[in-house]
């Protein structure tokens, strides 16, 4: 046994020469590790440093044991995904593609063995099978603000590729692939009400949640292998047929790593990062693409949200057969999904990559739980990623075989109106409770269309300001959504007119917190002269009489339907005769509501939401409307999607 001192002096010593410290360090870890390719194994001495975040004193730990998840189909993982064969093909369980995860032996660093103390517990379901969370009870209690070591010894048989982790023939990608402390929540952290441990078993919808830490990892591979993973390599050192990698990486909330011996390495350099993609072979033709994606994204980052601290970002290009590991963000790695060289109309390549690294601001700095509020790095990162593809290549779908184009931003309102039932559930509860396909709708689409909604509320120079003031607030910290609402609040008290009330609390209550709906419409536009007075007054005997109008005297009146449940603010365009044209506002709460003009203008057009700010409003048919202009524009569109479904079946002929 390592003397468990070592890894403390190592990451002080090391720490000492790095940047400055960015997160409080309280799970870090040093691990040597050995990946058998016949056997499908890998094996490991661990040494967890663990320091007490709490005033509480410490009687036990609790660990993720992700790999047990797919031990057997009795967990609950596969329990929720409705069985094995929901997810693995008839092959794949005849080859007994299972893996796990044993623990073999924990002792504290007074040398005491805490095999004894081991338990297997569930704390979301009564779920006896399950093991995805191991509880250690502690001879030595751990103080507060006490910094204790523990060295693990363990084994883990590698699944068959298949949620994000696994092998498939000659590829490897290892993520949640050790055991990993769970996060202690002193009193007061997301509204704890005293201290807790949050280390929830592994569901089918929920990824992750950790600690900020330092990870030095050795790993031992066959010598044809080509490595991959978080951090920056430390030292390699080669023996007979294999070798040793080492990465280092500080202030980081997990570390993952591949190995593939086909893997081809490209290396460029944005301001200090050095960016490295590992691609297969045959997709040189997404290098390019994919390293343009990177440097578009941490441009825009940079200058919209806040600084790339790390000096390494890896981007993976998996091989066909290691699909499933793809579209994937762990802290400095992210895998994307080239598949095959698509035309450059069709950016699927810089959407996903996009998405990843934006996760290393909203999951890996902004470290919220992705268990139980799975909305805010999904959701956070889904808008941007919307920002930034638009920005930078205004559509991800260009025109030509399909005859359309659509933004990044339009394809993620479509995924959300598509969804079979986008009332099936609120946004804000943990990914476990999500049922019946909600999940992605909810967590992904939804709380992005609602970040664009705050930013046509506040306009993009002040959700921009918004959004650097939360990621300086809360960066290397564990907020939650309640934090993120706290900030939005103030911001908006501070730096605007709150001339949409007191606060915006209305607006997360409906579109986080509730399942409505929106569907605001223009009703109808009517252009009248206003009578003169007409009939008996102030004299019996004389009749007040018509005379003609001399065209000053119209009202001009647009009439708008509040046909949905949500209420929020909305623009209207309103165009007149003689060529004006101005922006009205309303508030959006009456169920019917206009706006009149008296003069010598006529109504010609009147359009709700002109400058696209409000994406929830289901039905964009209704939102405009044209005096007189029968029904043209319902026409254009009903054509051009024939003319498109003509086409593809012409196509189809001519191959068939």
């Amino acid at each position: 046994m390592r003397q468990l001192s070592l890894v403390t002096i190592f990451i002080f010593t090391f720490s000492s020469f790095a940047n400055a410290q960015l997160a409080q360090r309280v799970a870090s870890y040093d691990i040597q590790v050995h990946l058998d390719t016949e056997k499908e194994q890998t094996t490991a001495n661990q040494v967890l440093t663990w320091t007490n975040p709490s005033s509480d004193v410490i009687t036990e730990l609790q660990f993720h044991l992700y790999y047990n998840a797919f031990k057997n189909n009795q967990s609950t993982f596969f329990k929720e995904i409705g069985g094995a064969k929901e997810w693995l093909s008839e092959e794949r369980l005849d080859d007994c593609a299972w893996g796990w995860m044993e623990v073999q032996e924990i002792t504290d660093e007074a040398g005491n063995s805490l095999k004894n103390k081991m338990s297997y517990i569930h704390p979301d379901d009564d779920n006896a099978d399950d093991q995805t969370v191991l509880k250690v009870e502690l001879e030595q209690p751990i103080s507060p603000n006490q910094t204790a070591t523990f060295n693990i010894n363990w084994t883990a048989k590698i699944p068959r590729l298949t949620i994000r982790t696994g092998q498939n023939l000659d590829y490897y990608f290892m993520a949640q692939w050790f055991p990993k402390v769970g996060v202690y929540e002193p009193k007061g952290m997301r509204g704890a009400t005293e201290g807790r441990w949050n280390c929830h078993q592994y569901h089918r919808n929920t990824e992750y949640y950790a600690d900020f830490g330092v990870y030095k990892v050795s790993i031992d591979v066959p010598q044809n292998y080509v490595v991959g993973a978080s951090g920056h390599v430390i030292n390699e050192t080669k023996n007979d047929d294999r070798k040793i990698v080492t990465y280092y990486v500080e202030d980081v909330i997990d570390f993952t790593w591949t190995a593939y011996p086909n893997f081809v390495e490209v290396n460029t350099q944005w301001k200090e990062v050095k960016i490295r993609l590992l691609h297969h072979p045959d997709r040189a033709c997404v290098v390019d693409r994919y390293l343009t994606a990177t440097k578009n994204a941490l441009e825009y980052l940079d200058k919209h949200v806040g600084e790339y601290p790390y000096p390494t970002l890896t981007v993976v290009d998996p091989p066909y057969h290691g699909i499933r590991s793809s579209a994937m963000e762990y802290p400095t790695i992210v895998t994307g999904a080239g598949l095959t060289c698509f035309p450059e109309g069709i950016r699927t390549t810089e959407s996903i990559t996009t998405h990843e690294i934006v996760h290393q601001y909203f999951m890996q700095m902004i470290a919220t739980n992705e268990q139980e509020e799975a909305w805010m790095d999904e959701g956070f990162t889904s808008y941007y990623e919307g920002r930034i593809v638009d920005h930078y290549y205004g559509n991800i779908l260009e025109e030509n075989w399909t005859g359309f184009k659509a933004s990044n931003a339009d394809w993620r309102r479509m995924r959300f109106f598509l969804g079979e039932n986008p009332k099936a559930a609120i946004s804000a509860m943990p990914g476990w409770f999500f049922k019946h396909g909600a999940y992605r709708n909810k967590v992904y689409s939804k709380p992005a269309l609602m970040l664009r909604t705050l930013e046509g509320l506040l306009g993009q120079e002040k959700m921009d300001s918004l959004m650097k003031r939360f990621f300086e607030t809360w960066k290397f910290k564990h907020p939650s959504g309640q934090d993120f609402f706290d900030v939005a609040n103030a911001f908006y008290q501070e730096e605007t007119e709150q001339k949409y009330g007191k606060n915006l609390n209305w607006l997360f209550d409906q579109l986080i917190f509730g399942t409505n709906m929106s569907d605001f419409a223009i009703h109808e536009i009517k252009n009248s002269d206003i009578e003169q007075p007409l009939g008996f007054f102030d004299d019996l005997y004389d009749c007040d009489k018509p005379i003609p109008s001399k065209g000053d005297s119209l009202e001009a009146k647009v009439i708008l339907y509040r046909l949905g449940e949500i209420q929020q603010p909305c623009k209207i365009r309103i165009e007149f005769d003689n060529g004006e044209e101005i922006i009205e506002e309303w508030n959006g709460q009456e169920r019917t509501y206009d706006f009149t003009y008296i003069g010598s203008r006529k109504i010609v057009c009147a359009e709700i939401d002109p400058f696209d700010e409000n994406p929830f409003d289901e039905n964009s048919i209704n939102n405009s409307f044209q005096k007189n202009a029968g029904n043209k524009g319902i026409l254009k569109t009903i054509i051009t999607w024939m003319t498109w479904l003509q086409q593809n079946m012409q196509a189809v002929t001519l191959v068939s």
